[in-house]
């Protein structure tokens, strides 16, 4: 097993991502927020120490790791590198679902 792969979120994952704080901050306390983040940090480690854990989603070559319950990770692994795709909020409808 690799000891590490890079970790590099693609704009679309970090818009999302700043989407879903955004979406907190104005719903849910700080904690729920300091949640989110301990969870992404401690799944991204995961992954970078071995992104095949996680099962692959519906389109080929693409996994998904949930963070939380309303939370999901879409990546691919380039390489020695785990591109996120998209941090898609499980609320939506999942038509809605785009990994650039």
């Amino acid at each position: 097993m690799k000891s590490g792969y890079k970790i590099r979120w693609t704009k679309h994952a970090l818009n999302e991502l700043g989407q879903t704080i955004r979406y907190l901050e104005k719903n849910f306390s700080e904690k729920e927020i300091k949640r989110l983040v301990q969870r992404i940090e401690s799944t991204t480690e995961v992954i970078a120490r071995n992104p095949k854990l996680y099962p692959k989603s519906e389109k080929k070559d693409i996994r998904r790791a949930v963070v939380l319950k309303y939370n999901t990770l879409y990546y691919r692994i380039k390489q020695d590198t785990v591109e996120i795709l998209s941090f898609f909020s499980n609320r939506q409808n999942p038509r809605k679902r785009k990994m650039r």
